[in-house]
């Protein structure tokens, strides 16, 4: 998947790289980070990376792509100065914020890597695993992902995103790796498939897993964040992890005809014993008692069953008819 314009884009302007010959000899990596409002970051990881990558510089060339969700400090300028500077540094900046996934995804599709490590700006996942990345790459593995062993955040928290890793790897349906986040390494067969896919509502994780080849994690302990605060609100996780259920599964649907068809199955019982123990021992029930109770179970259980089969032919419909939604790109920083 090399090509002489994304040798091009690797080493234009840096005085210590090789020659053409050696050039293509390398491999491009591309650095993807999604930012937003990141002003007192961009720098720091920028110079981390500089400096991780540097001991695997024998064998690849690198890019930087930043994706800027619009903002609202000088997030954009920092990254306008960087690309002064190194031609390697590549930006797209959106005409409104359109959300994290989304903005990963437009990063996938910029970059022009034959592989991608997609890094958060606040460098809570550490640059220094990038070797190691590219080490499992090496040996035959598409998808490499970071596992978080320790992370810096409260109880109530860390039990929310336990209780949802196991939500969603029991309702999907693809193996979902647990405590796994964005911070990954994908190789250009994957980045290829994803392009494919147009989905307003993308959940990055659940995609990858489900395109499949050999995927592998490494575990590590998430830092605090550098600078600055989280964007990640309970309102933005929350979002996240309807988005993550309902996007990796249909299986919600299927449970709730499971339970229509329970409740059905109950009223009918109900229904039966009801006849049989009037007919056989009278009953003392108050007129029309147990008949309003049986009629309104039976349904609530067929309301439940015709959703729920309904749902299950909308959800095969949606999948197939999804409209094509891209982040729209306001301003560009490409040298090429």
């Amino acid at each position: 998947m090399k090509s002489e314009e994304r040798d091009l884009v690797a080493d234009k302007g840096a005085a210590e790289f090789p020659d053409e010959g050696e050039q293509n000899e390398r491999v491009l990596l591309s650095i993807v980070v999604p930012v937003y409002n990141e002003e007192s970051n961009v720098k720091a990881l920028y110079d981390k990376v500089i400096e991780v990558t540097s001991k695997v510089s024998d064998r690849y060339n690198i890019e930087f792509v930043f994706t800027d969700n619009r903002s609202t400090d000088r997030t954009f300028e920092c990254v306008k100065e960087l690309a002064a500077t190194d031609p390697r540094v590549r930006a797209f900046r959106f005409s409104r914020n359109f959300g994290y996934q989304r903005s990963i995804h437009t990063g996938y599709s910029k970059c022009r890597g034959d592989v991608a490590i997609q890094l958060d700006c606040d460098l809570q996942d550490p640059p220094e695993l990038i070797p190691d990345f590219l080490r499992l790459w090496e040996a035959g593995n598409q998808v490499v992902y970071g596992i978080r062993r320790q992370r810096q955040e409260s109880k109530l928290l860390h039990f929310a995103r336990r209780f949802f890793y196991v939500i969603v790897d029991s309702l999907s349906e693809q193996h979902l790796p647990r405590n796994a986040g964005d911070f990954r390494l994908i190789d250009r067969r994957i980045i290829n498939e994803l392009n494919k896919i147009k989905d307003p509502k993308i959940y990055l994780r659940g995609r990858i897993a489900e395109i499949g080849f050999n995927q592998i994690g490494i575990e590590y302990d998430r830092d605090p964040r550098r600078e600055g605060k989280s964007k990640f609100n309970f309102k933005a996780l929350s979002l996240l992890a309807v988005d993550a259920i309902i996007g990796s599964s249909i299986a919600p649907l299927r449970y709730a005809s499971y339970l229509g068809f329970a409740l059905t199955i109950i009223s009918l019982l109900l229904a039966v014993s009801y006849v049989v123990v009037k007919l056989t021992l009278g009953s003392s029930w108050p007129p029309g008692f147990l008949t309003l109770t049986i009629l309104l179970i039976m349904s609530i259980g067929l309301n439940g069953l015709f959703i729920g089969i309904l749902g299950e032919y909308i959800a095969r419909l949606h999948a197939r008819l999804l409209t094509p939604v891209e982040t729209i790109i306001d301003e560009t920083i490409d040298p090429i």
